[in-house]
């Protein structure tokens, strides 16, 4: 058989790719909406009163652009926009699609490649009739309707790969800006080969002469060749002499000799150089208005890079608009409008002296004024425009411009000559095109640092960059940062799909007091898909100037829409994706009473309320992958999404009398708002909230039209979906939130708050949404928090589990609070592991006025963003009430300053709630952190106030295997909780808190009749250290709550500040099987008593009484306690009724009770009517007095081998004291250090000599009394020779010579003057240029003793 020739190959080749080509063709037909061949051409013209009805399977092409009234799509109708056109803008009042009615721009096989606009316009108090369903300005889908909206495929969202600086400098640039509390002459030198500052300083000329000194011996030292930038700000000739005069002018000012009383004054000059110089002078204006002297020059770089530097020194008036008045009654317009007739009805509403004024018709049409001064400040005016009289102003209302005081403000900026930026990314951006706008987010503290930029071309940019008009102001992160990724979130805010309402130029009044809080019109478009809908998909659509401030209108809103994935029968199932979302007036994307939605790619920016919003409480099953909400702003619809004036202002709903508490009620606003735990959240970024990134919030029952969907607390109960991969900065409140409910029911007399106001909730979850079904916990992975103003995330519920995560910059890292409240505890624990905190990392923000707070911070202790005040104590986990488990998690750059306690863990602030003792630490990593600033408890003072809430009080946690304390298996207490210290405790001041050992539980003691009385309770072996408790709960509850943290095996008195209660509940909170305590509680004489035993059953919410106590008199039958059958002890010479606490049952592993339930026992007492106060501490002691005695011996210090970190705490134990054999008397003194015992042998004192760098021991000196006495120039000398920077222990024996000049030592190593020694004394002190926090003197008559941990080495704290 012959073999085809290479001719007959080729001719077939070019038939068969034809038939293929021509298949292709029809496929992409097909795929294409508009190349349907029984589509119709239309073109409608512009006619806004041409209601157009597309019906009875009438298929229509939109190939140009056309304006009509509205757009019906129903019965089989369908509308298609042409592709490969020009431009389309199609305005409409509404598009309405139902019944079989169908509207395709593009399809998901073949995207809309032209540009099209759909533009909804119309005002809400114009004539048209609102929809009852979709009301005004709508896209609405109802039943059968079918929207597909595909426009090009483009990347939605990605990184910055490389840090963006001010100025758009290639390395650094700077911005500085500074106001009020910053006067004088500031100083920059910039070094001319980088462009980098690199010293600043002001000198505050009008204060002192001497700052003058300073100033001309600072310019004198500067090196030849530098750049200056040297400026005033507010005001800096007052104190100015001559030597800085002349110094300025012999750099070449030509002003600086003449400089006057707040003169704005700028210049710029090579050092060496006076002719390089630029200057700018002028004259301060008063209250007139603003005065700027500005220069600018420019250099270039060593790398052959150019930048400018420029100085802006300023007085600056800011102005702003008054609400709008209508024309006063008494006012008449016979010779022109008056100013005086406004401000009489008005008083101290409008300005002396308005700079501008607007006026518009009573039905919002636009005026003319023109305006007339006379009669000194008296300004007159008249109106231009239809049906105005040329003397005055009819059917009218007025406002007016007025400038607020002048305020300084000087701004230095270093930036490049070229006004163009590239942007470096992490992925390929080439779908994005010029003229494309793009949004970069904050990375800092201020979600206003978000920065909007143009695409340019750029032929020589890869893949992965893209050039943008302009520069950036601010510092934008595009790099991991001490192991947090930091950067920066990027978004394209442009598409070839364009749905967006038709705006007003200003606010108008459509819904109560709108106008207060916004001045721009709020009334947009919005897209509203309803129940039983045929398809909707969206993707590759932009939306701008959407949403509208009433309910149930917003940008895309699925409304009661029920399952809308396979389960629903949609398939392909329904879709949002690579949708843009921006400057927008109420939210981004709603899902209501709608499952199964996929909500991807989509990126929210510039939003009113609520941004990725879930409504009701019934919605589940929803998906949120990969998608970025950003510049979150409250809106007036739901007291959530308030603020604080919005709160106060807006009461609708409210019972008469209400009072709103806004931080409580309201103040909620949030990037992704989540009502029902059981939807995803996938790679999604909240990056700037007013409040919150991620909140979590619960629905008792479903609100709204969504009411019975579910029964009560079923969300509460319910697992959560998948959170992974999640992050959230810049914003105010917390990055994340899973606590609070809203309130589901009406105001009511009984609670006058309006409904969905924020309420309490609690979040359990468990399989099923059934309580009684096992715990599944939430597990969130992968979260990154940072620059959070106040939490990275506070989480509330159990079980809540935190896995690799990572939390940087927050005032607060993460607060676990506990989600069992007692005494309905399910058995919930709290963990984070294998996670990692920053505290300060080495983003420093940018320095500019709305930065709120500035400082110094971290270890290098440079000026940086702060996230809520400058002594603000930066905690990295802050305890709370518990149980939680912190598992192998890293601690980085936490520092304190001497002012500012930050710490890696750390307690709750002015906690009036319990702290649990099974809080476990294990495993944890300190990388920076000097070791004083691993734990604080806390101190009177600042943020911490006087520390004296019950929870401040019992604060505690476990060390389990001493990774941070050293020593394992201890707890780490307050420093003066005698309740849980014993004698071999080893404080730690530095930290404010003890080292300790033992087995520790807790008493909730529950008072009634009365509730609202202080408690005492007294440990016996340390009854001089009494601990006062206030209660709980607030002064307004039937009964108060006493959460005291106890050592087992103890006894314990209880006193109170009045009579005794009536009746007591005494829960046994984390007790185990046959632990127990002694009580003795005190009543007046004559009281009775009735005690029982019961157990609450926790899951059926059933309490069983278990026993009865009988009265006995005999102590020792307290002992004698059964299941059923206790005794008490009433001890009426004392007033002291004492009873035998003593579990019964085993106890749940992570529940604060037993399995069977919580134990309780009830004393009802009869009281007689004229008993007095109920403090029986005199009489107790010394009756009651037990030895203290250590029950569980103190764990063994790690070895230095056995530490991850140099720095270390050093055990110092410093004892002397008498003691005793029968007839015998002997004196015992020691100084122990990290185990090494040195015994003090004569009568005298001994030294001991610590390197503070090291910590090792480097002398050891005995002076006898002899030397004491005769020779106290010789111990002078020793400690003059003692080499700086060492710890000095010190301790005496026998009867030591404790007067003299010898004593004069002690105050050289840090005692103070004024000390008066007695027999026994011991002492730390510390021989250097600052007094440690650990330098202690104690000195008694019988006993002295230090048991000390201390920091080596030691370091001296920088002054805030």
């Amino acid at each position: 058989m012959a073999l085809p020739t290479s001719k007959y190959l080729a001719k077939n080749f070019v038939f068969l790719l034809f038939v293929i080509s021509s298949v292709s063709t029809a496929e992409a037909d097909v795929a294409c909406p508009d190349k349907d061949p029984e589509l119709e051409n239309w073109n409608p013209g512009h006619n806004e009163e041409n209601h157009i009805e597309i019906r009875n399977g009438r298929k229509l092409l939109l190939s140009s652009s056309a304006t009509v009234h509205s757009i019906h799509i129903t019965d089989g109708g369908k509308l298609v926009i042409k592709d490969d056109v020009q431009p389309i803008i199609l305005r409409t009042r509404h598009i309405l699609i139902e019944n079989d009615g169908e509207l395709h721009i593009g399809s998901e096989t073949c995207p809309y490649q032209s540009n099209v606009v759909i533009i909804l316009y119309g005002r809400a108090d114009d004539s048209s009739q609102p929809n009852p369903y979709f009301g005004q300005k709508y896209l609405g889908v109802s039943k059968g309707g079918t929207l597909e909206i595909h426009g090009k495929k483009k990347l939605s969202w990605t990184f910055l790969n490389k840090t963006l600086h001010p100025g758009g400098m290639e390395e650094g640039g700077y911005y500085f800006e500074r106001s009020w509390g910053h006067r004088g002459v500031i100083v920059h030198v910039i070094d001319p080969k980088t462009g980098a500052v690199v010293h600043s300083d002001r000198f505050d000329t009008y204060r002192a002469k001497e700052e003058s000194i300073r100033l001309a011996q600072y310019l004198g030292r500067v090196a030849n060749g530098m750049i200056l930038s040297v400026a005033v700000n507010d005001e800096g000739s007052r104190n100015l002499d001559d030597s800085a005069r002349k110094a300025m002018t012999k750099l070449g000012s030509k002003h600086f000799l003449h400089l006057g009383f707040r003169h704005p004054w700028s210049f710029i000059t090579i050092k060496g150089n006076p002719s390089s110089s630029v200057e700018d002078h002028i004259e301060y204006q008063g209250h007139k208005g603003s005065a700027a002297a500005k220069v600018f020059k420019l250099f270039k770089a060593e790398n052959g890079e150019h930048f400018n530097v420029s100085s802006t020194s300023e007085w600056v008036q800011d102005v702003e608009w008054t609400e709008w008045f209508e024309k006063p009654d008494k006012a008449r317009s016979k010779d022109m409008e008056k100013l005086s007739d406004f401000k009489a009805a008005h008083p101290d509403k409008i300005c002396r002296q308005p700079i501008d004024i607007q006026a518009m018709t009573l039905d919002g049409a636009n005026l003319t004024t023109e305006v007339f001064y006379k009669s000194g400040h008296d300004y007159r005016f008249l109106c231009h425009g239809k049906d105005q009289m040329g003397e005055g102003c009819r059917n009218y209302r007025v406002r007016f411009l007025c400038g607020r005081s002048v305020k300084p403000k000087l701004t230095v900026t270093i930036d490049t000559n070229v006004n163009s930026t590239v942007l470096n990314l992490v992925d390929d951006v080439s779908s994005w095109k010029p003229g494309d706008r793009l949004v970069v987010a904050s990375t800092d503290y201020s979600m206003y640092q978000a920065e909007e930029f143009q695409v340019l071309p750029c032929r020589a940019c890869r893949p992965t960059q893209v050039k943008v008009a302009g520069k950036a102001t601010y510092l934008h992160i595009g790099e991991v940062i001490d192991g947090v990724d930091m950067r920066a979130e990027v978004g394209l805010l442009s598409r070839n799909v364009v749905v967006m309402g038709e705006m007003e130029g200003r606010c108008y009044e459509y819904s109560s007091k709108l106008c207060s809080f916004f001045d721009f019109d709020t009334f947009g478009g919005h897209i509203k898909i309803g129940l039983d809908f045929k398809a909707t998909h969206i993707e590759g659509l932009e939306l701008k100037y959407m949403g509208q401030q009433t309910m149930g209108h917003y940008p895309i809103h699925f409304h009661m829409a029920g399952d809308v994935d396979e389960k629903g029968g949609y398939n392909p199932p329904t879709y949002v994706k690579d949708v843009s979302i921006h400057h927008t007036f109420s939210r981004c994307v709603t899902v209501h009473g709608s499952n199964g939605l996929l909500v991807k790619d989509v990126v929210g920016y510039d939003a009113l309320g609520h941004c990725f919003f879930t409504e009701d409480g019934p919605e589940e099953r929803n998906t949120f992958d990969h998608c970025l909400g950003l510049l979150v702003k409250p809106s007036t619809l739901l007291p959530s999404d308030r603020d604080s004036r919005m709160c106060k202002l807006i009461t609708e709903g409210a019972y008469p009398g209400y009072i709103p508490k806004p931080r409580q009620d309201c103040s909620a606003v949030s990037t992704f708002w989540i009502a029902n735990p059981h939807n995803n959240l996938i790679n999604c970024a909240a990056a700037g909230s007013e409040e919150t990134g991620f909140w979590f919030v619960l629905h008792h029952v479903p609100t709204g039209p969504s009411a019975g969907m579910y029964s009560p607390g079923y969300s509460e109960h319910m697992p959560m979906g998948k959170f992974s991969n999640n992050r959230a900065h810049s914003n105010y409140r917390a990055g994340m939130i899973i606590d609070n409910g809203v309130k589901t029911t009406p105001a009511s007399a009984k609670d006058k708050r309006p409904i969905l106001t924020l309420i309490s909730g609690r979040y359990s979850p468990h399989k099923d949404a059934d309580p009684l079904k096992p715990r599944e916990p939430a597990i969130i992975e992968r979260f990154i928090a940072y620059k959070n103003q106040d939490h990275g995330a506070w989480l509330r519920g159990g079980d809540v589990w935190l896995d690799n995560c990572q939390f940087a910059d927050n005032g607060i890292g993460l607060t676990l609070a506990s989600g069992g409240t007692f005494p309905h505890d399910d058995g919930s624990k709290q963990e984070i592991k294998n996670s990692l905190f920053v505290g300060e990392s080495g983003n420093l923000g940018t320095e500019t006025i709305d930065n709120e707070i500035w400082g110094p911070g971290g270890l290098d202790h440079r000026g940086r963003t702060l996230p809520i005040g400058p002594d603000f104590p930066i905690r990295g986990i802050q305890f709370y009430d518990g149980p939680i488990n912190v598992q192998n998690c890293t601690f980085r750059k936490f520092a304190a300053l001497d002012g500012r306690h930050t710490s890696a863990l750390a307690f709750r602030l002015n906690n009036a709630w319990q702290s649990c003792p099974n809080n476990n630490v294990t495993d944890i990593h300190f990388e920076d952190v000097p070791i004083t600033s691993r734990v604080f408890f806390g101190e009177p003072g600042p943020w911490f106030n006087d520390l004296d809430m019950d929870g401040d009080k019992t604060s505690v946690f476990h060390d389990v295997d001493g990774s941070v304390s050293e020593y394992p298996g201890s707890y780490l207490i307050k420093e003066d909780n005698w309740l849980i210290k014993h004698p071999d405790c080893i404080d730690v001041p530095d930290w404010r808190g003890s080292i300790c050992s033992g087995h520790f539980a807790q008493i909730y003691i529950q008072a009634y009749k009365p509730a609202n009385l202080k408690m005492k309770i007294i440990k016996n072996d340390y009854h001089n250290h009494p601990l006062y408790l206030e209660g709980a709960l607030s002064k307004s509850t039937h009964y108060q709550q006493y959460q005291p943290v106890i050592t087992l095996r103890k006894g314990y008195t209880i006193h109170w500040d009045k009579t005794a209660p009536e009746e007591l509940a005494i829960w046994l909170i984390n007790f185990n099987k046959n632990d127990w305590i002694q009580v003795g509680f005190c009543y007046p004489k004559g009281t009775t008593f009735s005690i029982l035993s019961d157990i609450h059953n926790r899951l059926f919410k059933k309490t069983y009484k278990t026993g009865t106590f009988y009265r006995t008199s005999q102590m020792e039958k307290l002992e004698h306690r059964y299941p059923s059958k206790g005794y008490y002890y009433w001890d009426e010479d004392t007033g002291l009724l004492f009873l035998k606490l003593k579990a019964q049952n085993e106890k749940e592993k992570f529940a604060f009770c037993s399995v069977k339930g919580c134990e309780r026992i009830r004393i009802k007492a009869v009281i007689p009517k004229t008993a007095g106060i109920s403090d029986c501490e005199a009489m107790a002691y010394p009756k009651y007095i037990e030895t203290p005695i250590v029950e569980v011996p103190m764990p063994k210090k790690l070895s230095s081998a056995q530490l991850k970190t140099k720095d270390h705490l050093l055990e110092v134990k410093i004892e002397t004291y008498k003691k005793q054999y029968f007839h015998l008397k002997d004196d015992f003194a020691y100084i122990e250090v990290d185990g090494v015992r040195f015994f003090l042998t004569d009568e005298g004192i001994q030294l001991v000599v610590i390197d503070g760098h090291h910590g090792k021991v480097v002398d050891r000196v005995t002076f006898k009394n002899s030397i004491l006495q005769g020779i106290p120039a010789q111990i002078e000398n020793y400690v003059n020779n003692i080499k700086d920077h060492s710890i000095v222990l010190v301790t005496s024996k026998g009867r030591f010579i404790s007067r003299g000049p010898w004593t004069k030592v002690l105050e050289k190593l840090g005692a103070g003057d004024g000390f008066r020694l007695k027999e026994k004394m011991a002492f730390v002190g510390f021989k250097g240029s600052f007094r440690p926090v650990w330098v202690k003197l104690v000195t008694n008559e019988n006993s002295a003793k230090i048991y000390q941990a201390l920091p080596i080495p030691v370091v001296k704290k920088m002054k805030l």
